[in-house]
């Protein structure tokens, strides 16, 4: 899926627009956000916070940037990964971050040498520069790139993960009358140039519904059985 320009998004705190890079500037002095997020005392405990990029490893067309607190085990994040842009049919996934393998334990299944849980928390294996990448399904995989972009101290409240941004949805369109694509073919999507398409000329494709998936705004678009995200907030 070539692209020629970087996808853009909209800052939660104050709407205006950016693309990935251009938010992480963006989010370091937006006005709005210090003063939602600059709560430093009062009732509850400073713990370290962290700003997070994470995107598709392979085009950064799709890209979040969120903040999760540093008491927050790194499960929480694969949750919230599977919620908001992965989760289809139960699959097992993994973290590697900075050469090591953090995986769920499960009875019956022995640990692979050097990995480790990922009931740890984020804040004693995150700090601003850090990079990582988490896997999504073993077979037909959709990777992520992470990286720590920052850290800030705080008084966390409510869920341990936040979202600040994220990329506008892909302006697809259908490759027969470039109106809105609705449709991907997963069968043309190896197979063929022209994979998107509206929900009329998808009933017209030779392949029909049949092997047909939602255009959503997800890296694992058009991947195994995936349909979307769960309903927010995440």
């Amino acid at each position: 899926m070539a692209r020629t320009k970087a996808t853009r998004g909209s800052c939660v705190y104050c709407g205006k627009e950016f693309t990935r890079w251009g938010m992480t500037k963006h989010l370091q002095s937006c006005p709005q956000r210090a003063e939602q997020t600059g709560q430093t005392t009062g009732a509850g405990k400073s713990v370290p916070i962290f700003h997070l990029l994470v995107q598709d490893a392979y085009g950064g067309d799709f890209w979040l940037h969120l903040e999760i607190s540093g008491q927050a085990p790194l499960q929480a994040l694969d949750e919230y990964l599977r919620a908001i842009w992965l989760e289809c049919c139960g699959h097992l996934s993994a973290f590697e971050i900075e050469g090591t393998r953090y995986t769920k334990k499960t009875r019956g299944f022995e640990s692979l040498p050097g990995e480790k849980s990922w009931g740890v928390h984020v804040g004693s294996i995150f700090r601003p520069g850090v990079q990582g990448s988490h896997q999504y399904d073993f077979g037909s995989t959709t990777e992520l790139a992470l990286e720590v972009v920052a850290e800030r101290q705080g008084v966390w409240r409510g869920k341990p993960i936040a979202l600040m941004a994220r990329n506008a949805p892909l302006d697809l369109k259908c490759s027969v009358c470039g109106k809105a694509a609705e449709w991907i073919c997963t069968e043309c999507l190896y197979e063929a140039d022209d994979w998107f398409f509206c929900e009329e000329h998808l009933m017209d494709h030779e392949h029909e519904d049949d092997m047909a998936l939602p255009v959503v705004n997800s890296p694992r678009m058009g991947t195994c059985g995936y349909e979307g995200p769960a309903e927010p907030p995440y």
